[in-house]
């Protein structure tokens, strides 16, 4: 992709989703912006920036469509925004029409043998980010704001757009740049009888540093799992109520539930959000023992991707049925999650509770809703809860536990970190400052000592943009959307 701060061309696109739909924009930046977009339309005023104006779209059959005689097809809205107070600092001019596929390629079209150039993915931000008008994680944050699938998304998109965590880091590097600056005058000036930093002031101001980005790094657990989100995966005995409760946690019938053990022969996925962490819920076969004489080839293959799928999961949902007692694969399987991060919901509650009202007893594992899964060769205590997909019973305090074990208790806060690229920068600062320190603390000259600040330096530059290299830059770019 050509660097968009060194080149005189003019890049347009369509910036609406492909297909049909109410509006459609055609999207222009660049030095001919405005000269390109007066020919495509037949304007009722003069383009001013900022305002907007009403214009007619033209048969394109004729060589001149902007003649008086031309056939107008359909209106638009034209907005102009002169440089440099556009969003890529370059003249920039969308057309709003209606979102007729039709329409739009021809505008496109015409823009083009104008001689305006289709847009790269990524392009008019990247634009935006090399002229400055952006960092490079307001950057990040334009293209995780169209991806926001939930709320929480979208305002932690828009928190980081509006430089949350660009603002969390500068003091940080405000105070290494102070150091580094001390540091190299003690070594321009060594000849003039200038105070040489002592050690001790050195190491003062490194560990001031290490505290706040050791925070920073912290919330890369929490932005992550926003940004991403994770996998659950149900797991149970055949007919203990998994697909119930999957369907109770998506809130619509999408697994097929019948009082049939064995039912679900392959995984069922749905995506979900609780508390605005993003969520793929996995139901799986029943597990049971392969030579089960009832057992089928299907429902193998089945229980073979039920395991794969256990495997996979970040998070792991483990249903009981509470009228039941704990056979042999429920203990192997509490047994395999023992170091996982896992949920025991106790289904079946309102029959148990029935049961124990008949005085009947209740042979299943009821107590386990305490919280206390330990049960003849099970010595795992994951976190249990006492639920009924029947009556519903439960299902808020699972939701719960569900987003407190996702998020392992982090809090939300401004600036987190959100991706692996800002993760690696930040532990690489903490690194180099690591470095220095020792380096301080064996007396090594302060050359050696700036090298490891610098690397510290070049790190948090490399978060927000200022010394990365191209071709990762074009490769973040190259994630987004074209016409944006």
């Amino acid at each position: 992709m050509p660097a968009p701060a060194t080149v005189t061309d003019t890049i347009a696109a369509i910036s609406t989703p492909p297909g049909r739909g109410g509006i459609g924009i055609v999207r222009l930046s660049g030095p001919q912006a405005a000269s390109i977009a007066v020919q495509l339309v037949r304007l009722r005023h003069p383009l001013e920036h900022a305002q907007t104006r009403l214009a007619d779209v033209l048969d394109g059959a004729d060589e001149n469509p902007a003649r008086d005689e031309a056939t107008r097809i359909d209106e638009a809205l034209v907005t102009f925004f002169a440089a440099p107070n556009s969003y890529t600092a370059e003249d920039l001019v969308e057309i709003a029409a209606h979102g007729s596929p039709v329409v739009l390629e021809l505008l496109l079209r015409r823009a083009l043998a104008l001689g305006a150039r289709l847009a790269e993915p990524g392009e008019f931000t990247q634009r935006a980010f090399l002229s400055g008008r952006l960092d490079l994680t307001q950057a990040e944050a334009v293209r995780d704001l169209i991806d926001a699938q939930t709320l929480t998304q979208a305002r932690q998109a828009a928190s980081q757009m509006g430089g949350a965590l660009s603002h969390r880091v500068a003091p940080i590097k405000q105070s290494l740049v102070e150091l580094v600056a001390l540091l190299e005058a003690g070594i321009d000036f060594a000849e003039d009888d200038l105070d040489v930093t002592p050690q001790q002031e050195i190491s003062r101001r490194i560990a001031e540093l290490t505290p706040p980005l050791a925070a920073l790094e912290a919330s890369f657990a929490r932005g992550r799992i926003v940004h991403d989100g994770l996998t659950l995966a149900i797991v149970g005995r055949p007919n203990a109520g998994k697909s119930s409760l999957f369907n109770r946690l998506v809130e619509r019938d999408r697994a097929i539930v019948t009082a049939t053990p064995g039912t679900t022969r392959d995984l069922v996925t749905e995506r979900i959000s609780i508390g605005g962490i993003p969520i793929e819920l996995v139901d799986t076969a029943g597990l049971r023992e392969g030579l089960h004489a009832n057992i089928d080839e299907i429902e193998l293959l089945g229980i073979h991707r039920s395991r794969e799928a256990l495997a996979d999961a970040a998070l792991v949902l483990i249903v009981l049925d509470a009228t039941q007692p704990l056979n042999d694969e429920e203990h192997r399987l509490l047994a395999a999650v023992e170091s996982r991060p896992a949920i025991v919901a106790v289904n079946k509650s309102d029959l148990a509770e029935l049961a124990r009202s008949e005085n009947l007893g209740a042979p299943g594992p009821s107590h386990l809703g305490t919280g206390d899964t330990r049960n003849a060769g099970s010595t795992y205590s994951p976190t249990a809860v006492s639920t009924s997909a029947l009556t519903g019973e439960g299902l808020p305090a699972l939701r719960e536990k569900i987003l407190a074990l996702a998020t392992g208790g982090a809090a939300a806060e401004p600036g987190m970190l959100t991706n692996l690229r800002q993760h690696q920068a930040v532990t690489t600062a903490l690194a180099a400052l690591a470095d220095a320190a020792a380096a301080n603390a064996a007396a090594i000259p302060h050359e050696m000592i700036l090298l490891d600040l610098y690397r510290a330096l070049w790190a948090l530059d490399s978060l927000t943009g200022q010394t990365t290299p191209d071709d990762i830059l074009n490769l973040i770019f190259s994630t987004f959307c074209i016409g944006k």
